[in-house]
């Protein structure tokens, strides 16, 4: 819209869902919202961990966005709309069929036909299609298989382009981890048949053990106002090689059309974590965010997150101005519920989380602190709670379900400071003591939160947690500010 861009992530099991960027660069993004802000878009309640929202596909026509995605733990697709992409969005159109269908696009032919292409049939499935009524979320006949991809696993994340009066197939193969590849086909007829590109994969990054960047796919393409073509796609930065706890993140890489009509992704070399490229529009900064938050605001800033749908009771910011209060109930980490738990992604290797919290327990398995999440079966607390009568900071790890206490500390009266300093290889836990010393309680290896040891897509999130445990009400818990510190390391 405009000399803008957006852009729509996943969120899976947090809320609210989707979140959007804008930028005027394609290189420099700034948060700007959510496009699923209520429970009656969202709906979550015991949704598993790196299950609900999947892979939503934005696409602006004739001044409307249209957003359309599938909520995997309900098993269906739909799409919601807005004139502005800042604002509210609308309340969702659900895609009337009974068939398995995952990640779905939409593509507004210049004939007036709106087209929805999506995934189905599974790991060795394939690209469906039918004609919608954006009206109803009808389709106008049963989806009907278009292309079967080249042979790899998971033909999934399809989008349909016209360019040059030709139409464009993009799809990901060969699953979402390091095997992740883009192909491509072609076709005079958006039903096909599909040509596959004699250069597929026209990206893939496997095979390329110690490239920084892996697990390259799911791409979308964007068409400058120059009419430079760029895709955005995923990929993830594991810094020992093999795991990655970052979750998935979004890459920028340039496309050119050969002589043959056939797109080629970064002049057929694999992606790096810098590079230049031709075409791109002239360079916008935003101003840096601050890397404190105060909670001097109404409302929580868009880049913090709840556990699927929140109690709103259990959260304030009014109640104690310049405070972010929580109020425990007796779900914890541990559950597949919705605790007292705000948080935001790790998006850095090297980097510091801290916060100021006051908090008073009464009895044991009250808690409040700061945690690094993965999901209920692996995360790090570090908490403030009650041991054989005294007020004490402690340190547990939870991995692959087992829980264990690493390190303790008696703490007195009044505000504490917790903090996190992050490393690629592990966590280091700290409470800041009386005379201002920093006290060490313990380390823990990142590995144990990543995708490959605990599973899911949504990489680490630092939160700021609160429980009454069994006692089943819990004192207040007040944050002062949350601060993220990105290091070096």
């Amino acid at each position: 819209m405009g000399a803008d861009y957006y852009l729509a992530t996943s969120s899976f099991e947090y809320f609210p869902g989707v979140p959007l960027f804008t930028s005027r660069d394609l290189v420099n993004f700034r948060q700007i919202g959510h496009a699923l802000t209520r429970p009656s878009q969202l709906p979550l309640t015991g949704a598993k961990s790196s299950a609900g929202i999947f892979a939503p596909t934005l696409r602006f026509h004739d001044g409307t966005f249209y957003l359309v995605t599938t909520n995997m733990s309900e098993g269906r697709s739909f799409f919601v709309t807005a004139e502005d992409p800042e604002g509210e969005w609308s309340e969702p159109t659900f895609v009337a069929e009974s068939d398995f269908s995952m990640d779905p696009s939409l593509f507004f032919d210049d004939d007036g036909k709106v087209y929805y292409t999506r995934h189905g049939g599974g790991e060795r499935g394939g690209v469906y299609q039918a004609e919608i009524d954006l009206g109803t979320g009808a389709l106008k006949e049963k989806a009907r298989l278009v292309w079967s991809g080249t042979g790899g696993i998971w033909p999934e994340g399809p989008h349909l382009y016209k360019i040059s009066g030709t139409y464009y197939l993009l799809i990901s193969e060969g699953g979402t981890s390091y095997g992740h590849a883009l192909t491509v086909a072609r076709s005079g007829s958006p039903w096909g048949p599909f040509e596959p590109c004699p250069h597929n994969p026209i990206l893939t990054h496997q095979g390329r053990a110690g490239h920084p960047i892996q697990a390259t796919g799911h791409a979308d393409l964007v068409e400058t106002a120059s009419g430079a073509h760029f895709i955005v796609l995923l990929g993830i930065r594991p810094p020992d090689g093999a795991h990655h706890h970052l979750g998935r993140e979004t890459f920028l890489a340039p496309v050119t059309f050969e002589a043959d009509g056939w797109p080629r992704v970064n002049g057929g070399r694999p992606l790096e974590l810098e590079m230049t490229a031709t075409g791109l529009p002239a360079e916008h900064r935003f101003p840096e965010p601050s890397r404190r938050d105060d909670f001097d605001h109404d409302r929580l800033g868009c880049d913090w997150n709840f556990l699927r749908n929140p109690e709103r009771r259990c959260y304030s910011t009014s109640e104690r101005p310049g405070y972010l209060r929580l109020f425990g109930t007796p779900a914890t980490l541990d559950d597949l519920a919705s605790p007292a738990f705000v948080g935001r992604r790790q998006r850095h290797h090297g980097v510091r989380a801290a916060t100021r919290l006051e908090f008073a327990p009464a009895v044991s398995g009250q808690e409040a602190g700061l945690v690094v999440r993965a999901n209920e079966e692996n995360h790090y607390d570090l908490i403030v709670t009650m041991a054989d009568g005294e007020r004490v900071v402690r340190l547990r790890t939870r991995v692959k379900g087992v829980s264990a206490v690493v390190g303790e500390s008696v703490v007195d009266p009044g505000p504490v400071t917790l903090s996190v300093e992050a490393t690629p290889e592990e966590y280091s836990f700290f409470v800041d003591a009386t005379d201002g010393r920093q006290v060490l309680l313990g380390r823990a290896p990142t590995v144990p939160l990543s995708s490959e040891a605990a599973g899911g897509f949504t990489g680490a999130y630092f939160g700021l947690y609160a429980t009454a445990g069994s006692s089943g009400s819990a004192p207040v818990a007040d944050f002062d500010w949350f601060e993220l510190t990105p290091r070096r390391g």
